[in-house]
């Protein structure tokens, strides 16, 4: 443990990472509050290094993590927000190998059609990506896993998530060697649940039989509406809480 004394004062300890920047990290988030600076993550990264991390990097970013984590403990000590670490450090655990401990889907996958699964000969998948965008754990977890072939993947988006997200979607694809174009994927027209209209025709129009069918999203409504446009021969798998 570390303690945080400034002036002459204790305010209290935290834990110190093994990383190379822990101590430049305290030194320069204590030195802020000594002057009475709100401490930022500028004092961290770079704002190339924090859009970095929050693509997809093979291998993590465990000092990063490390780094973040004692930024929002001196927060909690010293009593100034750290909103924005937190989201970074939550992006980063949702697009990295080493947060699969915190988001493994496979273990959050439900069954959303029946309580018992049958037997199936194909697997297919339909990817909300506009509402669930988490890259790695997807290809860990889900494709991986399960031998999802790219041509029983679907995707849709609407020109304005794309326009948004595309490169960030690309560049955590690439580690995989895919591209958008790799699956089914379409761009639909603009307006709100465009894309999941187009998901639902797609699967309808595949009638599909005895099959594991995933339906990645955290939407309620567009889970809803595949079980029932879902054929009970299938088995319908769902993110669950």
């Amino acid at each position: 443990m570390k303690q945080i004394i400034i002036g002459d004062e204790v305010k209290g300890s935290v834990e110190m990472p093994e990383t190379p920047n822990a101590y430049t990290v305290f030194h320069a988030v204590r030195k802020a509050c000594a002057v009475q600076r709100t401490p930022t993550l500028a004092l961290l990264f770079s704002p190339e290094k924090i859009r970095a991390l929050g693509r997809y990097q093979k291998g993590g970013a465990q000092a990063e993590l490390a780094e973040l984590q004692l930024f929002i403990d001196m927060g909690k000590v010293l009593g100034f927000k750290t909103v924005e670490a937190e989201a970074l450090k939550l992006k980063i655990e949702l697009t990295n190998d080493n947060a699969h401990v915190h988001l493994n889907i496979s273990k959050r996958l439900k069954l959303l059609n029946k309580k018992r699964r049958s037997r199936t000969r194909a697997t297919y998948l339909f990817w909300d990506i506009e509402n669930f965008g988490p890259v790695g754990p997807m290809f860990t977890h889900v494709i991986e896993k399960f031998n999802v072939p790219d041509d029983r993947i679907y995707l849709a988006a609407n020109p304005d998530s794309l326009y948004l997200k595309r490169r960030e979607w690309e560049a955590e694809l690439y580690d995989y060697g895919k591209r958008l174009e790799s699956f089914n994927f379409t761009v639909v027209d603009h307006g709100k649940n465009v894309a999941d209209d187009f998901l639902l025709g797609e699967f309808e129009r595949l009638r599909l039989r005895q099959a594991d069918v995933f339906i990645m999203t955290y939407d309620r409504e567009l889970k809803e509406r595949f079980q029932a446009a879902c054929h009970s021969s299938n088995n319908l798998y769902t993110l669950g809480k």
